[in-house]
């Protein structure tokens, strides 16, 4: 096979340099070597999935996962097991890293009224008829002990159509669990009411797809999470999944497509699966997007703060957590802010969160906390409005709509208040997302099969200039005004 052809669209040398450096840095997973990692959980790669566990089971390791999606398994290996796999050709190894949610302690807002939902379900666009798939953590160990808010939609409908584990065993007591997810999932669905009468949620009637894939301390492998991914494709038909949320994230260690766990995603997407990721909260230097943030084809979001003035939005400001692009291929990250700033959200008072976080919880069920897994969950629910308003919209077109709609922090003389690399297209605004009719806006010169099939990769237009200050380019390798530019 031919190697394949990398297109790095007139980025110049210094970024050039940049990704040199980094690439050394950050040594891609693939390359793992006898005796390099103590670790003894793999992800084996092979021409196809049957291939890769025969391969193993030849070597007498243990599979642990089936990741179809990516032609790969997951393995226990020994040491003597892992420098068999080593020396067959045709095989990629990666170690299974660890993930962990992108959520942290913080405390309030009313994010629907701040991005113009309660406009749409005023109208009647509510998320009815769009799945949206959560991998995170669970929502509690039986439906009893679930929310009724997340159990049941606006109408006392039952919506949370299927659970499903890929991950076993607590690492705290098993009546104990994060609530990570019971947050994520309120942000997006809660079909709670305020005491005005306005919904909680940003998508209140959305059917819920629960998959577990992180324990009861937010962690999470890339063998559980792209286990759980593959699941949701499959899937995709016969639950109507639009909407995957991952709000998680974690340090790059390779270009993004070597990444087993970006492969999943960039399959999730090519699915037809619009695909919603944190940016992560290892901000606000730059190049700080993680994984699977980092992939260019689906939406990443940062995370905003209203201040704690909900109706004033010229004290906004970027949270200060919210990790930032460009991304080391160069691409524009994240695509869209949201609100991830002390965001209210149901939470059960056994989960470990509270319980360690007791300054944030209201000693009923409500939790503020702060993360660009908030900002996520926002940003997806916006998208299951999207699709319930036009069923036919891509991908793509859910994407390019929402950055159109977007609109960037300004400063008092019209300059942008944040780069690009910072805030995107901007802070993302529901009701003109719904009603905008752009379209070609978005993945615009790259190629999703090319890239998965291993034909062609990509660059995007960001660059560094000789005072390390990151800029985009125009087709010419000129400077584009940033202030003109979202």
């Amino acid at each position: 096979m031919n190697s394949p052809r990398i297109t790095f669209k007139t980025l110049n040398y210094r970024l050039l340099a940049a990704l040199v450096l980094l690439s050394l840095a950050l040594t891609p997973l693939a390359s793992v070597g006898p005796g390099a990692s103590p670790s003894t959980e793999f992800i084996v790669q092979a021409e196809d999935m049957a291939s890769a566990e025969a391969l193993v089971e030849q070597v007498g390791g243990t599979i642990t996962y089936e990741l179809g999606i990516i032609d790969a398994v997951g393995a226990e290996l020994t040491g003597s097991q892992l420098a068999a796999l080593q020396r067959l050709d045709g095989l990629k190894i990666y170690e299974d890293r660890q993930v962990e949610v992108a959520g942290k302690a913080g405390d309030d807002t009313f994010y629907p009224t701040l991005i113009g939902a309660d406009r749409l379900h005023a109208e009647g666009i509510t998320g009815s008829d769009v799945t949206v798939a959560i991998v995170d953590t669970e929502f509690g160990r039986e439906e009893g002990r679930r929310p009724a808010e997340l159990n049941r939609n606006t109408n006392g409908d039952h919506r949370l159509l299927q659970v499903k584990w890929f991950v076993t065993g607590c690492p705290y007591p098993c009546e104990v669990y994060s609530g990570h997810g019971t947050h994520v999932g309120s942000i997006i669905a809660s079909s709670g009411q305020a005491k005005d009468g306005k919904y909680h949620g940003v998508a209140p009637d959305v059917n819920i797809v629960i998959v577990r894939a992180f324990n009861d301390g937010g962690a999470g492998t890339y063998g559980s999470v792209i286990s759980g991914i593959d699941w949701v494709v499959s899937r995709k038909e016969s639950l109507n999944i639009r909407v995957l949320n991952l709000s998680f994230s974690a340090s790059p260690q390779s270009y993004y497509w070597d990444d087993p766990l970006n492969q999943a995603v960039m399959r999730a997407w090519q699915a037809g699966i619009v695909v919603v990721a944190a940016a992560g909260n290892s901000g606000p230097d730059p190049m700080t997007i993680g994984v699977p943030g980092n992939v260019p084809y689906i939406i990443t979001v940062g995370a905003m703060t209203d201040n704690y003035t909900p109706g004033e939005g010229s004290d906004d400001y970027l949270a200060s957590f919210s990790a930032t692009g460009p991304t080391v291929e160069g691409f524009v990250k994240p695509e869209v802010v949201a609100p991830g700033g002390h965001m209210i959200g149901i939470m059960p008072k056994t989960g470990r969160i509270p319980v360690e976080h007791p300054e944030f919880f209201d000693g009923g069920k409500y939790f503020t906390m702060s993360g660009t897994s908030q900002a996520a969950a926002v940003a997806s629910g916006v998208a299951a409005l999207m699709l319930q308003a036009d069923p036919t919209l891509t991908p793509d077109e859910v994407k390019c709509r929402l950055m159109d709609a977007a609109r960037p922090a300004q400063d008092g003389n019209g300059a942008l208040a944040y780069s690009i690399f910072q805030q995107g297209a901007g802070m993302v605004n529901a009701y003109d997302a719904v009603y905008s009719a752009v379209s070609g806006c978005a993945n615009q010169g790259i190629n999703i099969d090319n890239d998965l099939a291993g034909i062609q990769h990509y660059a995007g237009r960001a660059n560094r200039d000789a005072g390390g200050n990151y800029f985009i380019m125009d087709p010419n390798g000129d400077p584009v005004d940033m202030d003109g530019y979202a």
